[in-house]
């Protein structure tokens, strides 16, 4: 009898119930939301040295400041310098890594992580204003601002060995997800005076993306890349780097030049050389353990390491293995986000009489559009390619990120139809999976995530395809409730092949982190499409 008790609820704890998963995300945004003024919201698990909370240089100690190190047991100290733009301050030379200041409550991804991140925050932000959490959703907002203005853009993340590089630029969206909500302000008043002080910065954070180094050649386009050189500082030791050493060695017809031959212990004169073709060993442990083999990699592969790592795919295999030519490409992706960001610049323009301002935003997106017809629409393929401009070629591959144009409003009518067209190569039981190319890799066939899952979906609702719209949503959101029910939780990614979240992975990242901030998020945003449907059968 209690064998035939246990089995029963079991099977009744296995049954999907959306109203359970529901009550799951409502309680989350609280256990996912971290202060500063918290002592448990300053510690990095991934610094097992003293806590430090770096403040902007032109702070002044404050009262309050001085209380939190004191009933904290940390440091707080200030950045050498102000920080105009990203890659002013070399992490590299600060005395010990540590959490960057931000004067607002927000709410992390999930897990470990105590940091506000970068375009987590945009997905994040739709599932706080669908849940009216309107306070804590302005608080997002003003806290990427804040990063604009102190530490040169929206960051990675704010830890001090991000310094250096964004993500994919959201800034502009999440304030209008916040004007568009009627509760975020008080008065018309309190709204334009809010748009006025924040309209400059959502500028200054464009600008990262028109510097030369995040220039995709002469194409017009945009790249990602980012300011620093060598491992990432966040890598506590060589252990990935000679993952993908080993994977090149054992797969050598798909090195795309990764690899350099070298000593696992270097003499000075060779060392000095690494500096520049490789990474600096005398400086960094990790680098200095970065070896398999006789083989080392290359400075241009940490580069594309580093552009993976701000594309917000880590890892993936669609830019080369482990992403390592991310560098080389104008992004889909990116590109669609910023043609997306100027419109919307040009409309906070317009709103605030700006007429010369909006006009330059039209024609910045206007030119960006018709680069991206050129160089990323490939007919041949009916759908939008990254484009490889150090090759000259578009990708030998598609990825979901073909749907990013039509969240963005950037294709015509005949490209957004070729493009759902297109849909069976993504399209699993579970909703859609990242390419149709399975490499081991999280962000590769057949995995799926949240973000991209949405931005398909709202893009072909834009354009009215609206019976697919609803049913990738259905999809994506059963999987979540299937999931749910198994373990309790919600999770980063999910295998869409299966439905659920049994995500293995070989090659990068192998956690599949609970939580999750941006799967809640577009959970909601997803019910608000299956909501309509259900409304459109009613009527």
């Amino acid at each position: 009898m209690l064998l035939s008790a246990a089995l029963v609820a079991t099977a009744s704890a296995a049954q999907p119930n959306p109203a359970k998963t529901r009550a799951y995300i409502d309680q989350a945004w609280t256990t996912l939301t971290r202060s500063q003024d918290e002592c448990k919201s300053l510690l990095d698990p991934k610094i097992k040295t003293r806590p430090v909370l770096y403040v902007p240089a032109q702070f002044t100690m404050t009262p309050d400041l001085l209380q939190v190190e004191k009933r904290c047991n940390i440091d707080v100290h200030a950045l050498p310098k102000p920080v105009e733009q990203l890659g002013d301050i070399d992490a590299t030379r600060l005395p010990v890594q540590g959490l960057l200041y931000l004067p607002h409550p927000y709410v992390v991804p999930g897990g470990f992580f105590n940091e506000m991140y970068g375009w987590d925050s945009y997905f994040i932000m739709l599932g706080l204003v669908a849940d009216h959490r309107t306070e804590l959703a302005r608080d997002m907002v003003d806290n990427a601002l804040f990063e604009v203005q102190y530490y040169g853009g929206v960051l990675n993340a704010n830890r001090t060995y991000y310094l250096s590089r964004s993500q994919p630029p959201f800034l502009t969206q999440m304030m209008v997800s916040l004007l568009d909500d009627p509760a975020s302000f008080r008065n018309a008043d309190e709204k334009r005076a809010w748009l006025e002080k924040a309209y400059p910065l959502a500028v200054r954070n464009h600008d990262i993306w028109t510097r030369p180094e995040h220039l995709a050649g002469d194409t017009g386009l945009a790249r990602y890349y980012d300011f620093g050189s060598g491992p990432v500082l966040e890598a506590q030791d060589s252990e990935f780097y000679r993952g993908v050493i080993k994977w090149l060695i054992a797969h050598p017809n798909d090195n795309p030049g990764y690899l350099l031959k070298a000593s696992q212990h270097p003499d000075a004169a060779e060392a000095a050389r690494l500096k520049t073709e490789s990474c600096d060993v005398s400086t960094s442990k990790v680098c200095a353990g970065d070896w398999y083999g006789g083989y080392r990699l290359t400075a241009d592969y940490y580069h594309g390491d580093r552009a993976m790592r701000e594309s917000g795919f880590d890892t993936n295999f669609h830019y080369g293995p482990f992403g390592g030519s991310t560098h080389h490409y104008a992004d889909v992706s990116l590109n669609s986000l910023l043609y997306r960001y100027e419109l919307d610049l040009r409309d906070f323009a317009q709103q605030l009489g700006k007429t010369a301002d909006a006009e330059h935003w039209a024609q910045a997106a206007a030119a960006r559009k018709q680069a991206m017809n050129k160089y990323l629409w490939r007919p041949e393929f009916g759908m939008y390619r990254d484009y490889d401009f150090v090759a000259g070629k578009p990708s030998d591959s598609p990825y979901l990120t073909t749907f990013y144009p039509l969240w963005a409003g950037a294709a015509s009518p005949e490209q957004a139809a070729s493009v759902r067209s297109k849909l069976s190569i993504f399209e699993l039981p579970g909703g859609l999976a990242m390419d149709n190319r399975p490499s081991g890799a999280q962000w590769d066939a057949p995995f799926g995530w949240a973000p991209t899952n949405w931005l398909a979906v709202a893009g072909l609702d834009a354009y009215g395809f609206h019976d697919d719209a609803q049913r990738v949503a259905g999809k994506f959101n059963a999987t979540i409730d299937r999931s749910f029910a198994a373990d309790g939780t919600i999770r980063e990614k999910y295998n869409m092949a299966s439905g659920n979240a049994n995500v293995k992975i070989s090659a990068g990242y192998t956690t599949n982190v609970i939580g999750f901030g941006w799967t809640n998020g577009v959970y909601l945003k997803m019910e608000e499409i299956l909501s309509g449907a259900k409304e459109k059968l009613a009527q």
